[in-house]
């Protein structure tokens, strides 16, 4: 059996009894979750419950104190392709002195993939996300949607079985966020990457997620989780069905 197919046969991500300390500070505690391939999962919550740290540790970046994290079913201890969860931060973090097309790249020229086969496909990328025409601008250039797009093709272009994101449409308005939910769909559509992010917005949560797991703090711990999948795509957020989930999640937030 080939490691993809084995992987296949696993959730994508998968936690038990998840604890991380600062210091004094107990940040989360008795965390499990189980993230299915191919799904969309959301992590909500207020301020100071840990969703952001529990984003690093499913992305490798942070160790757990407690419990246990696996990998497509690979104890992370001895996962070795980390290099396929990539990672969208709340800041697009693009760098200034390079074009578009090499800022997209950038992740694979650090993985030491070959000058053709990185812009190779980091055109790909931005042809995912309708930017191909601005592959050689500077992202100063850009609007604010645009960066966050390229930021996204930059995300793509290691071509990621998991894609995790901290808050990564927050400082968009409200019609260019809602552009890049129909974009980051019609992607999830059609690659079947994994997807988890991380939201303050119900609204968002609730159009773009399979399942919401929200978080209560002091420490960090499942409160619930939200099963969406009875919701068909897309989804209006003035539907009734749909307007409704979201007042009940903001409801129970408070």
């Amino acid at each position: 059996m080939t490691a993809a197919v084995a992987a296949a046969q696993h959730p994508a991500l998968e936690v038990q009894g998840i604890g991380k300390r600062y210091g004094r500070t107990e940040v989360l505690a008795g965390i499990d979750l189980t993230v299915e391939a191919g799904r969309v999962l959301a992590l909500v919550g207020p301020s100071g419950c840990g969703k952001s740290t529990l984003l690093n540790i499913l992305s490798g970046l942070l160790a757990a104190d407690a419990g246990s994290l696996q990998v497509g079913g690979v104890p992370a201890s001895r996962f070795r392709d980390w290099q396929r969860i990539a990672y969208m931060f709340q800041e697009d973090r693009l760098l200034p002195w390079r074009s578009v097309r090499d800022n997209v790249a950038f992740g694979l020229e650090a993985r030491g993939v070959a000058h053709t086969e990185r812009h190779r496909r980091a055109d790909l990328a931005l042809r995912l996300v309708g930017l191909d025409h601005v592959a050689q601008a500077w992202p100063h250039e850009l609007s604010g949607g645009m960066r966050s797009r390229v930021a996204l093709a930059r995300s793509l272009a290691v071509q990621p079985t998991v894609l995790l994101m901290d808050e990564p449409f927050s400082k968009l308005d409200p019609q260019t966020r809602s552009q890049m939910h129909e974009e980051l769909l019609r992607i999830h559509a059609d690659s079947g990457t994994t997807i988890v992010f991380v939201t303050h917005d119900m609204e968002e949560a609730v159009v773009l997620a399979d399942r919401i797991v929200r978080l209560q703090p002091h420490p960090g711990r499942v409160a619930e989780i939200v099963d969406l999948q009875d919701l068909p795509r897309p989804r209006d957020p003035v539907a009734p069905a749909v307007a409704e989930r979201v007042r009940s999640l903001r409801a129970r937030m408070r």
